[in-house]
């Protein structure tokens, strides 16, 4: 029967048995980075790559993990494994540390490494079938110069902030702006639109996540021919859109039919959005680490 496992600090631990220190400092001051990791069919999908960005994320705030990454690799499989899943959700969370009341991070001497198996539905199955409403929302992206996004940090408020005007708004996401009107990213996921049969999506340098599933859907998209452009897109540019979906490894593809009271296209999910899902659920469902 399969079950949530958790590995905490060199131990497995069901959901129950877990704990952290209410020192540590990703408790405190959200210090610390994390990765969301899907696993399908049997195989965690890009493994390497997420913990790839997990190390680039602890090399930026000088976050001394204290395991190399192919000890990193095994552990995750591991945990996996014990969990019984064939198709689930990985959340590695490496704090910190414990630490005393002040912000200093020299005072965590050990970091702690969490590794989590579990479920997950990011959004109810209609909506994948019927689409989101969606709102842009005024809580603004921090700017490269403020927090870099590539830096997948626990200190998600920025998020959360877009994310309550979206719950607010009575919509099932919000998508975020920078300071000067750009298009970044929604709350959780990368966003996409088509414009005569153009795919396009926000460049990393606006201060987006380079997410992962992101990088996955240029990629099938070029192989199934479409033309694929970076490039920066205001509100208007969603609101006259052909099709919009969003990305994530949470979230996989998910289409928009609505934005700020715009109807995209038809109203419906779009064909190329319909079309790029199925491709992806495909290739998910045959590459990855096999467990």
């Amino acid at each position: 029967m399969p079950q949530t496992v958790i590995y905490l600090d060199g131990k497995f631990y069901n959901k129950d048995e877990a704990k952290v220190s209410v020192y540590d400092h990703g408790l405190l001051y959200g210090d610390g980075i994390f990765e969301g990791i899907r696993i399908y069919n049997g195989r965690i999908f890009k493994l390497e790559e997420h913990i790839d960005r997990l190390y680039d994320s602890a090399k930026a705030i000088l976050l001394d993990i204290g395991m190399d990454r192919e000890e990193m690799i095994k552990i995750h499989v591991e945990t996996a494994r014990k969990s019984g899943y064939q198709n689930a959700y990985i959340r590695t969370v490496i704090t910190r540390g414990v630490g005393n009341l002040g912000i200093d991070p020299r005072k965590s001497e050990k970091p702690s490494i969490i590794i989590i198996c579990d479920e997950i539905a990011l959004y109810p199955a209609e909506k994948y079938e019927k689409g989101l409403k969606v709102v842009t929302v005024a809580t603004q992206r921090n700017g490269v110069n403020m927090f870099n996004a590539s830096v997948k940090s626990l200190n998600y408020l920025n998020n959360i902030m877009g994310k309550i005007e979206a719950n607010l708004a009575g919509a099932g996401e919000g998508i975020m702006l920078n300071s000067v009107g750009y298009v970044t990213e929604a709350t959780a996921d990368n966003v996409f639109i088509l414009k005569n049969n153009v795919i396009i999506t926000p460049p990393k340098y606006l201060g987006i996540l380079a997410g992962i599933t992101r990088d996955t859907i240029i990629k099938l998209a070029r192989e199934q021919g479409y033309e694929v452009k970076e490039d920066v897109l205001t509100r208007y540019d969603l609101f006259v859109a052909d099709e919009c979906f969003l990305t994530g490894s949470g979230a996989e593809v998910i289409p928009v039919v609505e934005i700020d009271g715009r109807v995209i296209g038809d109203g419906t999910p779009g064909s190329v959005t319909k079309k790029l899902n199925a491709t992806y659920r495909d290739f998910v469902a045959n590459h990855g680490t096999k467990l």
